[in-house]
């Protein structure tokens, strides 16, 4: 059953490689301090996730200003995610949902992409700071980019 506007948000936690070595990110670090904007996103190091990822990157005061945290979420080790972001310049956190449990949580992961198994779907959601689902927006598209706008204008709607 796919998230609507107006649902409780799936909580989760995650893993995040940064230099000094793996964090555990989960939603409820982010409640009733800032919105969340996730974005789920198939493969590290595939042309369309490294452009997205890098635009947004480089936009994250727009993010900041409207009280924002933006974290990107795919299938791939946190390792592997970490030397992609290094190697590009992304700077949001990227967290690993490696075993597949979040992306299908959020009904946003392929059945079959490329002969691959339980990839992430392109997807973006505004999680407000009391973990409600305000924007939610799956792709079957992989080249599909979310509109950035509408994530922008719910942003500037929430507290």
């Amino acid at each position: 059953m796919s998230l609507s506007v107006g649902d409780q948000a799936p909580g989760f936690t995650l893993k995040r490689k940064h230099a000094d070595g793996l964090d555990d990110v989960s939603l409820s670090d982010y409640q009733g301090q800032k919105n969340v904007v996730i974005l789920f996103f198939p493969l590290a190091y595939t042309s369309v996730c490294t452009d997205e990822l890098c635009s947004v990157s480089q936009g994250l005061d727009a993010y900041d200003n409207l009280n924002a945290q933006v974290v990107g979420v795919s299938v791939d080790s946190p390792f592997a995610q970490e030397a992609w972001a290094n190697a590009n310049d992304i700077t949001i956190p990227l967290l690993s949902d490696f075993n597949k449990e979040v992306s299908a949580a959020y009904d946003s992961q392929f059945e079959d992409l490329l002969g691959f198994k339980g990839v992430a779907k392109r997807s973006a959601f505004v999680i407000d700071k009391n973990g409600v689902v305000q924007f939610a927006s799956v792709s079957d598209d992989p080249k599909e980019l979310p509109d950035f706008a509408a994530i922008k204008a719910c942003l500037e709607g929430l507290d």
